[in-house]
């Protein structure tokens, strides 16, 4: 019987989980959540909402955060494939203003965790994909915050041309990172 594989990226607290796939002609089974994966991290999350969302190629949501009410996010793809980025935003951490990205897809059935105090966002690879998140807290709009996805301080590579990005309105209008901005204990804090 296959086990659990936990990988953490070069941002140790952003996590990548490959829960075991059970399979036949008749299908699959896979588990996608246990308490006992953060419990092996010391890591105790509870989680209070459930997202999905569906969008097409070229479909960038992101870099998203929430100043009051963090979020941490435990997601993944279950049609399509997604390049998803996790941006750490914790002004006291040795890899403040980092991020990683890992490529979730039905295929490779990855779930990839961001902690709080992080920007998160991805971008469809696929001509479809769904999306699917577990937070750690509730959406709260009056917080809510949209880095640029393409802040040169940042120098994310989206794994995809810039002119096949698609952005809502607010995303277009994402704010640009500034050295200083961040989470100090939990709090948001401007330079």
């Amino acid at each position: 019987m296959s086990q659990l594989k936990i990988t953490p990226t070069a941002i140790p607290e952003v996590v990548v989980f490959e829960p075991p796939v059970f399979g036949d002609e008749r299908g699959f089974f896979q588990e996608t959540f246990r308490s006992e994966w953060f419990d092996a991290l010391d890591i105790k999350p509870t989680f209070v909402q459930d997202n999905h969302s569906r969008s097409s190629h070229g479909i960038l949501r992101g870099l998203h955060l929430q100043r009051e009410h963090t979020q941490g996010k435990l997601v993944r793809v279950t049609q399509g494939e997604v390049f998803d980025v996790a941006v750490d935003l914790r002004l006291d951490s040795p890899t403040y203003g980092k991020w990683v990205g890992e490529v979730l897809s039905s295929e490779n059935k990855k779930v990839f965790w961001v902690p709080e105090g992080f920007a998160h966002g991805f971008v469809v690879l696929s001509e479809t994909a769904e999306f699917l998140y577990k937070c750690t807290n509730y959406y709260h709009p009056a917080s809510d915050l949209s880095v640029a996805f393409d802040d040169p301080a940042l120098a994310i590579d989206w794994c995809i041309d810039h002119e096949k990005i698609s952005l809502s309105e607010k995303d277009k209008n994402g704010r640009a990172f500034v050295s200083g901005m961040g989470f100090k204990e939990g709090v948001w804090q401007e330079p």
